[in-house]
This record gives C-alpha cells, sequence and structure tokens, in this order.
C-alpha cells in the first residue's frame, strides 16, 4: 500500500453570492455559496474590504492579520474563519454563516414588538459570551505561548444570535493579540465608545479584564432595555464611560435582585482589581445564578423565543459572483 505521509491540494475556490448581510464604513458582509466538486455546495459568509482601504497598509495588514488570529479559534460561541483570500489587490474572508441576527436587530425587534427579554435569557447570552471570550483568552500559538487575545469591540453588533439559539461572538478586526495585528493602543481609541472600558476610553493599554467591562454593559442594556453609557455623542458616551456612577440596577429594574446586582457591579468595577479576573469566574457566576435552582435556559430556549420573535425567513435578493478568489461584484 502506498504511504501519503505529505501531500498538498490545489483548489480554486469559487463563491456566488446571494445576498447583503451587512455593511460597514470599512467592508460588506455578503452571503454566499461556496462550490466544489461533483456539486458541493455550503453556505457562508464573506468579509469583503470596501476598494478604498486596500491602499491603507496598516488597514490591509489588519484584515490579514485578524484572519490569522482567528483561523484556529474554533468554538461554539465564536464565529469561526475558513479562508482568506486575495487577487489582484481584492481580499476577502470566508467565514462561518451564521442564519440569526445580531442583537441590535434583536434590540430593535423586541422594542418594535413591545416585548421584555426575560432576564434568564439576558444573563443566558452573555454567559456564552464569556465561553467565547474564556475561550479566546486562553488561545496560545503552537509553541504554547499565550497569544493575549483581547477583544476589545464586544458590543450588540458583534454578538451573533442563530434562529436555533446558538450564540457567537464575531469580528475580531481590532482585536490585541501578539504578533498578528498592528497595535496603536495608548494612541488611539479602539472600539465602540457605547460599549468600551474605562480603560479604553481612556487611552490606557488594555487585557483580558476590558472584554469583561465590556460583557457588563452588554448584559446590562439587555436586562434594562437601554444602554446607561450611551451618550449623545461617541466623546460623552466615553466620558460617561469614565465618570457615569454605576447605579443600583435594583432602582432601575425591578427583576434586578440583590445577586445580579452584584455581578453586574463587578463586572462594572473600574478598578481594575475589584472587576471580574477572568471570563471563567463571570461565566460561573452568570451560569450559577440560572441554573442553582434546577432547570434553566439552554440553546433551545432561547431558539424557539427568538423564532417566535422574528420568524426564519431569510429574504432573497439577486446573485452576484465571486469567483476564483477574485471578487467580482456587478454594480447595483
Amino acid at each position: 500500500m502506498r504511504r501519503m505521509d505529505r501531500f498538498s491540494i490545489q483548489n480554486d475556490f469559487h463563491y456566488e453570492i446571494v445576498r447583503k448581510l451587512s455593511e460597514g464604513g470599512m467592508g460588506i458582509v455578503y452571503e454566499a455559496e461556496q462550490q466544489g466538486a461533483r456539486g458541493f455546495v455550503k453556505r457562508v459568509a464573506i468579509k469583503v474590504i470596501r476598494e478604498n482601504f486596500l491602499k491603507q497598509q496598516q488597514f490591509l495588514e489588519n484584515f490579514i492579520g485578524e484572519a490569522k488570529l482567528v483561523a484556529d479559534l474554533i468554538h461554539t460561541n465564536i464565529v469561526q474563519t475558513y479562508h482568506l483570500g486575495e487577487t489582484n489587490g481584492a481580499c476577502f474572508i470566508a467565514m462561518e454563516l451564521i442564519r440569526g441576527v445580531n442583537l441590535e436587530q434583536f434590540a430593535q425587534q423586541l422594542a418594535d414588538k413591545r416585548r421584555v427579554l426575560p432576564k434568564e435569557l439576558a444573563i443566558f447570552i452573555v454567559s456564552r459570551i464569556a465561553r467565547g471570550l474564556a475561550y479566546a483568552h486562553a488561545k496560545t500559538d503552537r509553541d504554547g505561548r499565550p497569544l493575549g487575545i483581547v477583544h476589545r469591540d464586544v458590543s450588540f453588533k458583534n454578538i451573533l444570535i442563530a434562529f436555533e439559539g446558538d450564540v457567537k461572538l464575531t469580528d475580531f478586526g481590532i482585536a490585541k493579540a501578539r504578533g498578528f495585528l498592528v497595535d496603536n493602543e495608548g494612541e488611539v481609541v479602539a472600539g465602540k465608545a457605547d460599549y468600551m472600558s474605562p480603560e479604553q476610553a481612556d487611552f490606557k493599554i488594555t487585557d483580558k479584564r476590558s472584554d469583561l467591562f465590556s460583557a457588563g454593559v452588554v448584559l446590562a442594556q439587555l436586562v434594562l432595555g437601554r444602554n446607561i453609557f450611551k451618550g449623545k455623542s461617541p466623546e460623552e458616551s466615553r466620558r460617561h464611560m469614565l465618570n457615569l456612577p454605576i447605579p443600583d440596577f435594583r432602582t432601575l429594574d425591578e427583576r434586578v435582585d440583590d445577586r445580579l446586582n452584584e455581578i453586574l457591579h463587578r463586572a462594572l468595577a473600574r478598578d481594575l482589581e475589584k472587576r471580574y479576573p477572568t471570563a471563567e469566574e463571570l461565566l460561573f457566576e452568570l451560569e450559577h445564578y440560572i441554573y442553582h435552582s434546577g432547570y434553566g435556559p439552554t440553546n433551545e430556549t432561547l431558539g424557539k423565543f427568538i423564532r417566535d420573535l422574528f420568524g426564519q425567513t431569510v429574504p432573497v435578493s439577486s446573485r452576484r459572483t465571486v469567483k476564483g478568489s477574485t471578487i467580482f461584484l456587478e454594480q447595483q
């Protein structure tokens, strides 16, 4: 029998764009079909850099660095990256497709339908994000050295909920990690002002505890239905992050009991020594809260809630073609 110790596969990736999923100032995310041999088809998400950013070397390096960083982040609560494509100066990342919504869309639908998110589901969502963060924070390189990953943009837009109830953290585009991304931390403010930690707002160096503060902001917003730090401008939001007194949440929502109030205050502690030291500890506190008395929420519970809220109808739009690792997008 012939033994093959080493082999390589030359493959030409073909993607057919189905519809636009989201659009930001620096890039666009599409739903696409990855086509393979013998009729193989897999639905994926394609993240594309806007053309005017391709000439900005630091942005391009960070985009490539993001793809390399998350390539080995394989966890049920983190959106998986499959492929980095680059041809003729065009770059894109092929990622796991999540059939669902982000928390911004989720919150808007709750408001539009005048529904209140059950407290236990709010805590469950953030506990899944804590699981993903615990994994990312502990990630090491091939030699076992800690990568020191800090997401730095844990926010409503970057948390996805699938219609099946899976919760996923995405977009490590401004993550801090050794050796992967160009980092100007201490010189520029990275992240969304409404969710950034006080360290970020104050141009200071961050560690994994910064993500835990942001997770606390997400939890408070899910429970209260509003972000207490949000100002009329990003500058005002940053000032609130630095100076706004952390309220007694029991006075803002009668569903908040003493224990949940304590969890929120510890997650939102400005003093780093008083904040949760690790995502594992935050995860334990959240899971103990919702499961200590017996049965608690699951992916299936959350999935049923979100399907009742949205249904699973996926809009169909015109197709465009992305072939051979080169992105060809027809003008609309």
